[in-house]
């Protein structure tokens, strides 16, 4: 594991190499799951703020949702997660012509409409945050509907945490990012050091 300031950084983010395939996997992580995606709770009130802005872009059934329940709801761990259409896909998530899952937000904010992305757990993933007292661990989550992923990053041998260096920055900062990609490499050149395989 890699230790920088109060983040504990599984290895699996530097050794998995993974690249997202949405012609494979049609945005399967945007309604396979037992909820919606994790919210902070600093979240809540951006949903709140930009729904007027983002409605536009979602389904009828989206917004048939959200009107019933709110722009978030809670899991059954009483967690904040975004609200999903008859317990499948979230209810910001749109198809586009070729009939992939994107995002309704992240298109509100594409188009220059909003200045939130969209929820950090979903542009985070597969990277999952488990926030304790003390510190944040970050964990690769393994899941079969990602193998495309897993398959494209090893093509392109992209690791992990270069495919995510835009969300980890949102994350946790550029000097944050600066010390994981000083500490991996550090890392590789003392295997080399070593005549470690891996």
């Amino acid at each position: 594991m890699i230790l920088i300031d109060n983040t504990c950084i599984s290895d699996d983010i530097e050794d998995q190499l993974f690249v997202c395939n949405l012609d494979k996997c049609l945005g399967a992580c945007c309604v396979e799951g037992d909820s919606g995606a994790p919210l902070d709770t600093e979240e809540l009130a951006i949903l709140e703020s930009i729904y007027s802005q983002v409605e536009p872009y979602l389904t009828e059934e989206g917004k048939k949702v959200i009107a019933e329940e709110g722009t978030y709801t809670t899991d059954f761990d009483g967690d904040y997660v975004t609200p999903v259409i008859n317990g499948r896909e979230c209810a910001y998530a749109i198809y586009d012509e070729r009939k992939i899952l994107k995002c309704g937000i992240e298109q509100a904010y594409n188009d220059g409409k909003i200045d939130y992305k969209k929820p950090i757990s979903c542009h985070l993933y597969p990277i999952r945050v488990t926030k304790y007292e003390q510190y944040h661990a970050l964990n690769y989550d393994r899941w079969d509907i990602c193998s495309p992923a897993c398959s494209f990053g090893q093509q392109l041998g992209v690791p992990l945490y270069q495919f995510l260096k835009e969300p980890l920055i949102r994350a946790y900062g550029p000097k944050w990012y600066k010390e994981l990609t000083q500490e991996i490499d550090e890392r590789k050149e003392g295997r080399k050091g070593t005549g470690a395989q891996f």
